[in-house]
């Protein structure tokens, strides 16, 4: 048991030169040892070169151990920034870019709220007019022209229709509708026009023959305020006549207001 304990204690000592090593001798730097070939050991010192041997003074050895690190000013350049400038003039607006592709149509809005009621119209415009007259009397053209004038009322909306001159005047301007029946006269001549103002518009004829016949004539007109209309007979060579029996009406001129103007 004691012997063991030797053994390990002794183990114990010499275990540090086996790791570490022994202690070599350092050469000394004034020594320098120069080879036979002329060459040196890396760890002589520079400056022991040829027969004369210079002291380095300690401030050199030092810094040749120890060599100074090498500095560069640096400048903090966000301790030097200003304040920050007022903003500069806009420039110059470049050129128009071409134009592109129309979008897709958009989808539909919503439905906008009702309007404001708008201004009363005139009270005194009437927005209809219509008539319907007949005649129960013949009649023989004895000038030239003659204006028929009726001698029944059927309709005669606000008087528009002057029975004394045979004449629809036109108080509400727009689009009317117009027509005129006759019965013809055995071997005579029917030739009328409806007229709008001074102008003929329409005509309406028969030739002579031995039977008697109805003729109607119709047609729309774009009137003005205060345009007139009216049937008009002419006679030429022939006799120009229209018949009736005074019981029966066979003579009609009817006309009324299909849309008024938006004026």
């Amino acid at each position: 048991m004691v012997m063991i304990q030797l053994r390990a204690r002794v183990a114990f000592l010499v275990l540090p030169l086996f790791v570490f090593g022994a202690p070599a001798d350092e050469p000394d730097p004034k020594e320098a040892t120069t080879l036979p070939n002329g060459c040196r050991r890396c760890c002589d010192p520079l400056d022991s070169h040829g027969s004369s041997e210079v002291t380095p003074s300690p401030a050199g050895r030092h810094s040749s151990l120890y060599p100074m690190p090498e500095v560069r000013p640096y400048i903090n350049i966000t301790i030097l920034k200003g304040d920050k400038g007022d903003r500069g003039e806009p420039g110059i607006p470049g050129k128009w870019g071409k134009e592109g592709a129309p979008g897709e149509r958009g989808s539909q809005g919503q439905k906008g709220s009702k309007g404001q009621m708008g201004a009363p119209g005139d009270p005194c415009k009437h927005q209809y007019a219509a008539f319907s007259v007949g005649r129960k009397k013949a009649l023989h053209s004895s000038e030239g022209y003659q204006a028929l004038i009726f001698d029944t009322v059927f309709v005669n909306l606000y008087g528009h229709f002057d029975m004394f001159k045979g004449k629809f005047y036109c108080y509400t301007a727009g689009l009317y509708y117009f027509s005129l029946n006759v019965h013809t006269w055995n071997f005579k001549e029917t030739y009328m026009h409806v007229m709008h103002n001074d102008q003929e518009q329409v005509i309406l004829y028969a030739q002579p023959s031995d039977r008697s016949i109805m003729q109607s004539q119709s047609l729309m007109l774009e009137l003005r305020e205060n345009d007139e209309v009216w049937v008009r007979l002419y006679k030429r060579e022939r006799e120009n006549a229209i018949y009736s029996d005074d019981v029966d009406i066979y003579i009609t001129f009817s006309g009324y207001l299909i849309k008024p103007s938006l004026e």
